[in-house]
């Protein structure tokens, strides 16, 4: 036998033959049959886990969840589970389901939840759920979503990696259908105009725009009619509002603005701004009211009057203020005058800055460098405008009593800004000091962007915000870049080593809210 014949016949590649496996049978079944009984046991184990299974260790159904409107959150037995629309498992049995939504009725509804043995896993047993929620005022409804919107503008301008949500359309939509079924409930138009007060950057301007347009139809989807109402109510309140075209072309993106500063609408607005600063005169000497008098001292403090009159307020663009007659005090308030505050007043002191703090009425700097300062009587600092406040209402109470029909509170922005300026104009006023050189001080009035626009008083209270004015300066600030015109804000909470105030005594504002229907505020704390 040659090599290769070897090599073949010990590979085997030349037999033709294959290996065979014959099964043996088992108990005397026959492989067929055995096999297919393995076989059938697999597939049925197959389609019980498969339909069967699911249904034995979680029972249940899907609960296809809808609310009118949308957004609503559901709690099944107190935990949160999905928002409307939405689509969300609960097991079988009996269960406690809520719908939330803020300034809606919550609604509770008792059920018992079935479930489905077969089928579960492909098809599983759907519990449909659609509530129309209501609300006893779409107002109250509204005014949260606006705040939010409100929050969010000073955040600045979103860019791709920070997004702002559609807050206050999302808030008209919903005012409007809680206004569905009580017509002539939702007149949104004066927290509109308190809204658009915030209006500083390109996404809050588009969302304010949506908000119009879906709350003067209703929160329904627009239609034509609804489109030209809304449109002309836009143009009217434009007109109203002397500094609207500025406002719009620091608003609007670069292509739209260049297009509305070449318009004669912007450019006779800016006429009548250098009309207005070039006519102002000015403010009066000091009033000889008796009070507000030239001049007072009480509780510790010395005051100059300030007669009423018309102020131009320079920021952000140039607008008329009227302004009633007030005294402002001549310094701000001294340690040592705080001092008293406190011992009268042992919740404001230091040592309850934790406490205070939990209450998120000051920050961790609330009095940190209390009694650290060189002059003894240097006004008072690191104090947070709820505590400046809570000064006020203290100060009050040492009034003389022919002032009765006085109160004690932080100076307004346009006060501030009045005194600043009589006192620059005025030698006889040259006993307001610090203004502009000492620290920043706290104003009485909530931040707002664009004061000028106008809107009910009550709307405005409505809306809020989350910040309060400061106007002053600090040695900090370069020389001239501050002046009476200058605006800034902080959380009312907040505390810095650079932040006092002064106080005004004036008579309260004729009338009270509470008339435009608009719910009522909680006080101040």
């Amino acid at each position: 036998m040659g090599k290769k014949q070897e090599e073949k016949a010990r590979t085997g590649a030349d037999n033709g033959q294959e290996d065979t496996v014959r099964l043996k049978p088992i108990m005397g079944l026959r492989p067929g049959i055995y096999l297919a009984v393995i076989y059938s046991v697999i597939l049925l184990a197959i389609l019980f886990f498969i339909l069967v299974y699911p249904g034995l260790v979680r029972p249940g159904s899907v609960v296809v969840l809808k609310t009118e409107p949308a957004g609503a959150a559901l709690r099944v037995d107190g935990v949160y589970r999905g928002t409307a629309p939405d689509t969300v498992f609960v097991s079988r049995g009996k269960h406690t389901l809520e719908l939330v939504l803020p300034g809606f009725t919550t609604e509770r509804i008792e059920c018992d939840i079935p479930g489905r043995l077969l089928f579960s896993a492909l098809f599983p047993r759907r519990y449909p759920l659609e509530l129309t929620l209501t609300a006893a005022d779409p107002a109250a409804v509204f005014i949260p979503a606006a705040k939010d919107y409100v929050e969010w503008t000073f955040g600045g301008e979103p860019t791709a990696a920070w997004q702002v949500p559609l807050s206050l359309s999302e808030g008209a939509y919903r005012a409007g259908v809680a206004a569905a079924s009580r017509p002539g409930a939702w007149k949104p138009e004066e927290l509109l105009k308190a809204s658009t007060r915030f209006a500083v950057t390109g996404a809050a301007l588009r969302d304010l725009l949506r908000a119009k347009v879906i709350a003067d139809n209703g929160g329904l989807p627009p239609s034509p009619l609804s489109l030209a109402r809304s449109a002309s109510d836009i143009i009217g309140f434009l007109s109203e509002n002397p500094g609207s075209a500025v406002w719009l072309a620091e608003t609007l993106p670069a292509e739209s603005a260049v297009l509305l500063t070449a318009s004669s609408w912007y450019q006779a607005q800016l006429a009548a701004f250098t009309e207005a600063e070039e006519s102002l005169s000015p403010p009066p000497a000091l009033s000889s009211m008796s009070p507000p008098a030239g001049h007072l001292a009480a509780g510790g403090l010395s005051f100059t009057g300030m007669a009423g009159g018309t102020l131009v307020q320079g920021e952000p663009f140039p607008h008329a203020v009227p302004v009633e007659g007030f005294m402002i005090s001549d310094t701000e308030v001294p340690s040592s005058l705080f001092a008293e505050f406190l011992a009268d007043n042992p919740r404001w002191r230091a040592d309850q800055r934790e406490a205070l703090a939990a209450e998120d009425l000051v920050t961790g700097d609330y009095l940190v460098d209390y009694g650290t300062a060189v002059v003894p009587d240097a006004g008072v600092t690191g104090v947070s405008w709820y505590a400046a406040r809570a000064f006020c209402e203290w100060f009050g109470k040492r009034l003389p009593p022919s002032m009765n029909a006085y109160e004690v509170r932080l100076p307004a922005e346009a006060e501030w800004e009045y005194a600043a300026k009589s006192a620059k104009r005025w030698a006889a006023a040259g006993e307001i000091k610090h203004m502009e050189d000492g620290a920043w001080e706290w104003c009485l009035d909530p931040y707002v962007p664009l004061p000028f626009i106008n809107a009910a008083p009550d709307g405005i209270a409505a809306i809020g915000s989350p910040e309060r004015s400061l106007r002053g300066g600090s040695p900090l600030n370069p020389a001239g870049s501050v002046t009476p015109e200058t605006r800034a804000s902080l959380p009312p909470a907040f505390c810095s080593p650079f932040v006092s105030f002064r106080v005004v005594i004036a008579k309260p504002p004729a009338g009270s809210r509470g008339t435009t229907g608009f719910p009522a505020q909680p006080a101040v704390r």
